[in-house]
């Protein structure tokens, strides 16, 4: 049986990258996925890949997850497509470096807002399935040796602590709740930031074991499954050793 047969699951960012991998992933595991991207058209494209390889996938519409009323159309719908909810993977968010007091207070809050506002819609139908949440929190947050100004560390801190919080108080209604940080993987976000030429830290991202999203939609099935029945509050740390050898060289 596979392993997260007949689950819905509720992925965010599907248009490409970790996202789309995520989503293809879990189909093939046995979830109906329900996608959602602002980038509407290449989530729908990923939801016709899922089609053509056997799966079943849903993407209602344009999705930003910094507001409530798209969030709330998106979980209902997929609430009555599949009559609820399993599973939530809230991906969303940059990997930039840019200093905190240079960033508007959008560019953090809208980090926490992919997670926050997704798991408040979310939670009523978690806790009617006993289900999880697995949130991708950018790396950031592991070591903030590239500056303690980093408006990525910041984000990362940020999502980090409040899955720690959503599995503290998910506990009673049995909601699990983890958090995974990927570092650079060959995608087209770390492509053109963390692994791009003008990355302040790319001689640490040449160091590394850089992963593929497939990878880390691996990782993310496993804690969204059965298998992972009694992880919660975890934080894991997907990035090839790269937070390790932070700060790094340069060039």
């Amino acid at each position: 049986m596979k392993r997260l047969e007949g689950k819905v699951a509720l992925i965010s960012g599907t248009a490409r990258g970790l996202g789309r991998a995520a989503a293809l992933h879990f189909a093939a595991e046995g979830a109906l996925v329900v996608g959602g991207d602002l980038l509407h058209d290449e989530a729908v494209e990923t939801q016709r890949q899922i089609g053509r390889e056997g799966g079943t996938a849903l993407t209602p519409g344009p999705l930003d997850l910094t507001r409530p009323d798209s969030v709330g159309n998106w979980v209902a719908e997929a609430a009555e497509a599949f009559g609820g909810v399993d599973i939530v993977l809230t991906n969303a968010g940059s990997t930039g470096c840019g200093c905190l007091p240079d960033q508007p207070g959008a560019a953090v809050r809208s980090e926490l807002d992919a997670v926050r506002l997704v798991a408040r819609v979310a939670w009523p139908h978690l806790t009617r399935s006993r289900g999880c949440l697995v949130a991708i929190a950018p790396v950031g947050g592991v070591r903030n040796t590239l500056s303690h100004h980093r408006s990525s560390s910041a984000a990362g801190e940020g999502v980090c602590a409040l899955t720690r919080r959503l599995a503290t108080e998910g506990f009673p209604h049995g909601i699990r709740a983890n958090c995974i940080s990927p570092g650079p993987a060959d995608a087209e976000g770390s492509r053109e930031d963390l692994l791009g030429a003008a990355h302040p830290r790319i001689g640490a991202a040449r160091r590394t074991l850089p992963g593929t999203p497939r990878d880390i939609a691996r990782i993310a099935a496993f804690l969204a499954s059965e298998k992972a029945s009694c992880v919660s509050g975890a934080h894991l740390v997907f990035d090839g050793g790269w937070s390790s050898v932070l700060p790094g060289p340069l060039t």
